[in-house]
């Protein structure tokens, strides 16, 4: 989401400035790339590049490129083998061995619907999305439709589009990927032609509820900001809980316990990490957060005091479920050897992140796995119409 609200950025200082821009998109990798589909960049008329397609070693002939979608406004797939030995004729060593399909779209200012649009939409409300991007892998020149459709919760935004069939089972595979909360990729035939979409789930920012204001909670606000990530820092201490104290968070609440999670209304991309070093604000906060599916949440302290918690919740007549457990993480963090508060941020602020991406946490060079998974398979194709 940051690379998102950057490029929106990014697109209305260029429009202050009458510069005409173009979003390249990943939208399919076969094999291994450095970036995803979903990966997004913002390039302008004058060369100016905002996100990234890849390591760097790409952004230089999709400039060129989308210099020509500009110039004729068009929308058009540009795809880089990467598993050629002859990497020379880019210019460069690339070295992923993957194949990488990226639609450059021009942005149109005067379309309601165009894409960075849709990318105000998606990033001006804390809800899932759903967004769809068309394009022909089978046949470069052919048109490429670029995005087309975004699926909010319980409304459909399309762009405007003449195969009402193509529309219709598009909009169908996108409330399908809202309904799964996963991103999908589907080859659709309608009227002798063969079109390829990458539906990609948009998640919303992950949101990080700091429960203190102490000097080590300042590190912890400072790292989550830098990721992009929303930042909200509550305290019953007027004198720490302060924007002085915390100048990029989005919120500083001064609040007892038992307003906080009412105050902060929090969704699944919320988390929380309770380091007030008060016991008694930290377990009044703990206390109701248990029953709101929270999917994070971190406890700063040795792991007796969790058991404590715990033990007077039991004590309450509060027996928390072993599902309710697993999103409890005390003493909160990584195994990284922390001492210091900026390095006792780092732990808590990677364990967040593994979490949230579904992850262990452990070093990669001990896994097994590729980085990112690699499902190589057939597209589904689907006839229509």
């Amino acid at each position: 989401m940051k690379e998102i609200q950057a490029i929106i950025q990014a697109y209305e200082v260029a429009q202050q400035q009458g510069k005409q821009t173009a979003l390249a998109t990943v939208v399919h990798v076969q094999g291994s790339s450095y970036r995803r589909p979903g990966a997004r960049m913002l390039i302008t008329q004058d060369g100016q590049l905002t996100g990234a397609i890849s390591g760097g070693c790409l952004e230089g002939d999709a400039l060129r490129k989308a210099l020509l979608v500009m110039a004729q406004q068009q929308p058009m797939l540009v795809t880089y083998d990467t598993t050629d030995e002859d990497d020379a004729k880019l210019g460069v060593g690339l070295g992923c061995e993957g194949i990488i399909h990226i639609v450059i779209e021009p942005i149109q200012p005067e379309l309601p619907d165009n894409p960075i649009q849709l990318l105000k939409t998606i990033s001006g409300q804390r809800q899932h999305a759903v967004l769809v991007m068309l394009f022909s892998l089978n046949d470069r020149r052919e048109v490429q439709p670029g995005t087309c459709l975004l699926q909010l919760p319980g409304e459909t935004i399309t762009a405007r589009m003449t195969n009402e069939a193509l529309q219709q089972a598009l909009t169908t595979d996108a409330k399908t990927a809202f309904i799964n909360q996963v991103s999908a990729t589907k080859t659709y035939i309608s009227e002798g032609k063969q079109f390829t979409a990458f539906i990609e789930l948009v998640k919303p920012a992950v949101s990080v509820v700091i429960i203190g204001a102490g000097n080590d909670a300042i590190p912890v606000a400072q790292m989550a900001h830098l990721l992009g990530w929303q930042v909200i820092v509550a305290d019953g201490r007027p004198a720490y809980a302060t924007t002085a104290r915390f100048p990029t968070a989005n919120q500083v609440l001064v609040t007892k316990p038992e307003k906080v999670v009412a105050q902060v209304v929090p969704d699944a991309q919320t988390v929380f990490v309770l380091m007030t070093h008060n016991y008694n604000y930290d377990l009044k906060v703990f206390r109701q957060l248990l029953n709101q599916h929270i999917p994070y949440i971190g406890m700063l302290g040795p792991r007796k005091k969790l058991v404590r918690m715990l033990d007077e919740l039991k004590g309450e007549g509060i027996a928390p479920t072993a599902e309710q457990l697993a999103s409890v993480f005390g003493p909160v963090g990584l195994n990284i050897g922390a001492e210091n508060a900026e390095e006792i941020a780092l732990a808590i602020i990677a364990e967040i992140k593994a979490v949230t991406a579904g992850r262990n946490g452990e070093s990669l060079r001990n896994s097994a796995d590729t980085i990112h998974p690699r499902v190589e398979k057939e597209i589904e194709e689907v006839r229509v119409g």
